[in-house]
């Protein structure tokens, strides 16, 4: 029975550095990957600030938080993590690059490393074609912030083995994680319901029924939400919505998926959101 007590995290960005964040503080040990050493720096420098304000807030204990980062491994090589037997790929949504980190990982991973990705939308099928393995793939996708939210869903290619299923579900278990099984269809569950919440919200502004502050304050006063849609898109990445709309359009050819032009504008215009600086809100200092 395989135990997983290292676990590699391919991606240092905003899901990346969260993923390693949340297994360092479940005990793993873990390698951060990623191709840019400045933000490998910069992933490192947000686990710590949001460490310290997650102990400040009470929902970390000194106790659990001593050790975290000694656990966390940065490097610039896939190779780091040959020992490991989880890697979880938490790379920019785009399946060409997703793609070409599985057949790597395919070639550089033990035959009984389990190789999950955290794709929000992209065919956990169409990613185990590129390996040689596929009964070892599965979609082990977080929500953001990864160290805070519950949820992780957990998705089965055609070809993802009963066991890779088990090993997933419970090491996300012992995360405190609570797991959602689901199918690979684009978007699984959270987007394909996300998504459309987040791109009507869009196309409401572009037509000028309300304004972005209206809007918002609709769906968090009044279905008691905790962000409204348009805020929510500014922290995810108005580009990471517009890919995955465009994933949910071209899967299920269905027009009701269509992403707002609105969304594309923005994303055209460099504005996508918290990272940014600017997307349908403004943000003066982008988080570091």
């Amino acid at each position: 029975m395989t135990e997983i007590r290292k676990v590699a995290v391919i991606g240092a960005g905003t899901m990346g550095n969260g993923i390693a964040h949340t297994f360092a503080l479940g005990g793993f040990e873990v390698v951060l990957v990623d191709v840019d050493p400045a933000i490998l720096n910069r992933a490192i420098s947000t686990i710590s600030t949001n460490l310290d304000r997650q102990m400040k807030k009470g929902t970390v204990t000194a106790e659990a938080a001593a050790g975290v980062l000694d656990r966390i491994h940065p490097s610039t090589s896939l190779s780091a993590g040959a020992d490991a037997l989880l890697w979880v790929e938490a790379a920019t949504e785009n399946p060409e690059l997703k793609f070409r980190l599985f057949r790597e990982a395919d070639q550089i991973a033990p035959s009984e490393t389990v190789l999950a990705t955290n794709t929000s939308s992209i065919s956990i099928t169409a990613i185990a074609g590129h390996t040689h393995q596929p009964d070892r793939v599965i979609g082990m996708h977080f929500m953001n912030p990864a160290p805070l939210m519950k949820l992780v869903e957990v998705i089965r290619g055609l070809g993802t083995s009963d066991e890779t299923v088990r090993i997933v579900t419970e090491t996300a278990g012992q995360l405190g994680k609570v797991v959602v099984e689901a199918s690979d269809y684009p978007g699984f569950i959270s987007n394909r319901l996300l998504m459309l919440m987040i791109n009507e919200a869009v196309f409401c502004l572009m037509e000028g029924v309300a304004s972005r502050e209206a809007i918002d304050t609709v769906m968090k006063t009044g279905m008691n939400h905790p962000m409204g849609p348009l805020e929510l898109a500014d922290m995810i990445g108005l580009d990471t919505c517009l890919s995955i709309m465009e994933v949910l359009h071209s899967g299920l050819g269905d027009d009701k998926y269509r992403p707002c032009p609105l969304l594309r504008k923005y994303v055209d215009a460099g504005r996508t959101g918290r990272k940014a600086g600017r997307g349908f809100y403004e943000h003066p200092t982008p988080p570091g």
